[in-house]
């Protein structure tokens, strides 16, 4: 994976702009590392992030850039309940505050280390902002890396007001057009954007997608008695839980109605179903058909930020608490571990309930693939549904399939507490999974914005 030399006895070099960077959990942060990491093979790369460290990255230079946020406004704006504020005014997002610095910070690196290219990994979206004033002042081959479409409606299914979903579509365009390369994980993602571009346009268009390395994600010893469900990353769906089972008061509406006033709506998701909820009830059924299995079953979520006492009371009201533990924030490095016990990896997106096909895939879809556990996805049709169907070990179904679910748990339980737990064998996709895959293939995307820039 050779880079480009432009001078004799001098590697090629990199400047990156990440928001969002390792010792952070994002998967925006994971990728950007990863990818980097391997990069810094035969680039010099050189990383500016707002992210605090320390940074373990030793391949890579990396320097914090803090946002100019106005701290003071925001908290009191947001312990006011008038967060409607901050969505209607700092677009598009509060990474916008990091441009400028960011901006005056590249200028004074590629001043002292002549970069070949600029590399801008998001979300944030605001970030990208950055590249296109840098590309515009430097004229340097600028790559943007979308980790998720600004339109992507499994991402964004609303917008504050359709003015913001005219500019969010605007700004992707604007990425698209006036970048030398831009990147998407979603081959759907993709196309859909793609559909609206000139044709020189769609030839600087890239699908490189997430990664997972199996080394990250060895085996490990299973607890023997019990059958463990895996979930890692940050569940959601909790609030609808509590709307099911309890009466807002006028004050809560009013704010309710107050929040959701001028919103524009592309997509209604059912949100139950990106809770705990769902595969709490599968649980409970396939109990229910085999007693014995009582207090054996259990699903642990990994990594939810959301409140303690919020996640409680969705619990109790969707009646799953019983096989249902929810533990806090986990740092990367430890989630494989965590699935490595596991004796099923869960997987969940959103129903949406138009039946229209979503474009998001999660990062933990490849996570998972790298691991020899079974994996039960419960996702609607579209990019994730597609990626997943017909690899080894995956139970497919559809988001709200509780028998479905439960037939996928009853039989791999049955398996495991009858001393033959299954196990998948998947090397074969180990190769293709590779952060050092993923990173060949964003090298030959960066050596081909390169090219055309200097071509132009």
């Amino acid at each position: 994976m050779p880079g480009d030399r432009h001078e004799e006895g001098r590697r090629p070099r990199l400047l990156c702009l990440s928001p969002s960077f390792t010792p952070e959990t994002t998967p925006t942060a994971i990728r950007a590392g990863k990818l980097l990491g391997e990069l810094s093979r035969d680039w010099d790369v050189t990383v500016l992030t707002a992210s605090e460290g320390p940074h373990p990255s030793p391949a890579v230079d990396v320097r914090t850039v803090r946002p100019r946020r106005p701290r003071r406004l925001l908290s009191l704006l947001r312990r006011a309940r008038m967060d409607k504020l901050i969505e209607l005014f700092v677009w598009p997002d509060e990474s916008v505050f990091w441009v400028l610095p960011a901006v005056a910070a590249a200028r004074r690196e590629i001043r002292a280390r002549r970069p070949e290219a600029i590399v801008v990994f998001m979300m944030p979206y605001a970030g990208g902002i950055a590249g296109l004033l840098l590309r515009r002042l430097t004229r340097l081959p600028l790559v943007l890396n979308l980790d998720d479409s600004p339109t992507c409606t499994d991402m964004h299914p609303h917008y504050p007001t359709r003015l913001h979903h005219r500019l969010a579509r605007r700004l992707e365009d604007a990425y698209a057009r006036r970048s030398d390369a831009v990147v998407y994980v979603s081959a759907r993602n993709l196309e859909l954007v793609a559909a609206r571009q000139p044709e020189q346009v769609r030839e600087r268009m890239h699908l490189v997608r997430y990664g997972a390395d199996r080394e990250d994600f060895a085996a490990g010893a299973q607890q023997p008695g019990v059958f463990e469900i895996a979930y890692a990353g940050a569940m959601s769906g909790w609030w609808s839980l509590l709307g099911e089972s309890s009466a807002r008061g006028l004050a809560a509406r009013a704010y309710d109605a107050w929040s959701r006033l001028g919103r524009y709506e592309r997509a209604k998701l059912d949100q139950r179903t990106s809770s705990p909820a769902p595969i709490g009830r599968a649980i409970l059924a396939a109990i229910a058909s085999e007693p014995a299995w009582e207090g054996r079953i259990a699903l642990r979520v990994y990594g939810n930020p959301y409140p303690e006492a919020l996640v409680a009371r969705a619990l109790e009201a969707a009646g799953v608490e019983s096989v249902v533990t929810v533990t806090g924030s986990v740092p990367h490095r430890e989630v494989a571990a965590l699935l490595a016990r596991a004796d099923l990896l869960f997987l969940t997106l959103p129903r949406r309930l138009d039946g229209s096909a979503g474009g998001r895939i999660s990062a933990k879809t490849y996570e998972y693939l790298a691991t020899d556990r079974p994996i039960l996805a419960a996702a609607p049709r579209g990019e994730n549904w597609d990626y997943l169907e017909g690899k080894p070990g995956v139970w497919l179904v559809e988001p709200d399939d509780e028998q479905g679910m439960q037939a996928a748990i009853s039989e791999l339980a049955a398996a495991k507490l009858r001393g033959q737990p299954v196990r998948v064998d998947r090397s074969a996709l180990h190769r293709e999974l590779a952060y050092a895959t993923r990173a060949e293939e964003f090298a030959a995307v960066i050596r081909a914005a390169m090219a055309r820039r200097n071509d132009g």
